[in-house]
């Protein structure tokens, strides 16, 4: 039901200029990332040395997939945070933040603790030379007593985003890669400190980053129910946020196993395949960063209007939001057709794979469309914090991925791989739309 609070206070209008302000600073973020690990790898590049660079990688890798788990955290904030909002109950937005903060830093602590068992279990899965081990266990050790912080920024990114403050998190962003670039230089190759350099520049820029976060979630603590204890530990509210999580969870594991597998299939066709396979990838990320800043419109647009149980607002965010992720999709789809030969020569050097890619190219083309709907009713479910139909429609486009693959590989090679992945791309989309009337009835009956 729709509280007095939010009763008498107008939703703000719903325009596509709106929609445009919290989507492009997350679009221009994204587009920083890559630069990171480009510099990343450049300074260690300078030591003449191949251990170091690939000492980065690895480490950077281990870190980024354990810190990962915890990305639930974003999710499920700014569709807990935007239905509060939206049902005016701001002492619940002050009281999520705090959950969501306590879980980070306790889950940074965990992971401290358990720093030997993921040193284990991610070199005897991954072995590697005992050079590059040594140098990558340096790396692994600094960064991991900044757990609390990097897994924090999720939480504060997430409520951030269900203010529609989609440029503070730009701020955050782009302070801690210009931290992070800048000390990279003058650790690396002003001081000499190599890999200890590059990871400790990284540390510094999740510590930094978490506290300009905290500054720019500053209101959230202007308000006393931020440590209203009773409230921030209230069972029912409690629950509800860890089932809300492990759904989401489930759902990212199973799409990171999906990407995974897609790997390892690709392999089996030999190394010129595999090369071809990572380069088109690089633009499936492309499109993923791309949407993302619609998606994350989604799902703060719908997360108000669930809250307030307006039903007729929730469906046209979801349709205003849908028309900018569809066109991107189609944008890209052209861009690639068009533009995808020449980004293929530039990102490989290699004949052999410049022409396995091209031959690949068209199932790129296609990709962006086969997958808009699951990008953008993502958003839409996350919004709504429907957890739960995230995970199961994920189980059934996981399960139809396997069929396909299962089917389509030994009649098409690689090309089946490809043809396996867009039709689980499809599968999310037509699934979680089944559900989408059922979203809308709940808002509509004030759930």
């Amino acid at each position: 039901m729709t509280t007095p609070a939010a009763a008498s206070t107008p939703p703000q209008p719903l325009t596509h200029k709106r929609i445009l302000k919290i989507a492009l600073p997350i679009v221009v973020s994204n587009a920083t990332v890559p630069l990171l690990g480009i510099v990343d790898v450049g300074v260690v590049g300078q030591m003449g040395d191949a251990a170091p660079i690939g000492a980065v990688g690895i480490g950077a890798i281990i870190l980024t997939s354990v810190f990962w788990i915890f990305g639930f955290l974003r999710m499920g904030t700014v569709g807990l945070v935007g239905q509060a909002e939206g049902a005016g109950d701001l002492a619940e937005v002050s009281a999520i933040l705090t959950r969501a903060l306590i879980v980070a830093g306790g889950g940074g602590l965990v992971l401290i603790a358990a720093y030997p068992i993921i040193v284990f279990a991610a070199f005897s899965w991954e072995p590697t030379t005992p050079e590059v081990e040594a140098l990558a266990r340096q790396y692994l050790f600094i960064r991991i007593w900044t757990a609390p912080f990097a897994i924090s920024v999720y939480a504060l990114t997430g409520w951030l985003v269900a203010q529609e403050r989609t440029g503070a998190v730009f701020a955050v962003q782009l302070i801690m890669n210009s931290i992070n670039i800048a000390l990279n230089f003058l650790f690396v190759l002003g001081f000499g400190w190599g890999v200890e350099g590059v990871a400790l520049s990284t540390a510094i820029a999740e510590i930094i980053g978490a506290g300009v976060g905290l500054w720019f979630c500053r209101n959230a603590f202007a308000r006393p129910a931020w440590r209203d204890w009773p409230r921030v530990f209230d069972r029912v509210r409690l629950i509800k946020m860890a089932l809300l999580n492990v759904d989401i969870l489930i759902r990212s594991a199973l799409l990171v196993a999906m990407f995974t597998s897609f790997t390892f299939l690709g392999a089996q066709f030999g190394e010129v395949t595999l090369a071809a396979n990572e380069v088109l990838i690089q633009f499936l990320y492309l499109t993923a960063h791309a949407m993302d800043g619609f998606a994350f419109a989604a799902e703060t647009l719908i997360a108000r209007a669930f809250g307030r149980g307006d039903r007729g607002r929730l469906r046209r965010s979801a349709a205003m939001t849908s028309v900018w992720g569809l066109g991107t999709c189609v944008a890209l789809g052209v861009a690639f057709w068009l533009g995808g030969p020449w980004l293929i020569d530039l990102l490989a050097k290699d004949p052999e794979v410049q022409a396995a890619a091209r031959s690949y190219l068209p199932w790129m083309v296609l990709a962006p469309v086969a997958g808009c709907a699951a990008w953008m009713l993502d958003g839409v479910f996350i919004g709504a914090a429907q957890g739960r139909d995230m995970r199961n429609m994920m189980i059934v486009s996981a399960v139809i991925y396997v069929a396909a693959a299962a089917v389509l590989i030994p009649w098409l090679g690689n090309h089946g791989v490809w043809a396996a992945l867009l039709v689980s791309f499809a599968a999310r989309g037509v699934s979680l739309g089944t559900r989408y009337p059922a979203l809308e009835r709940m808002a509509g009956a004030g759930s």
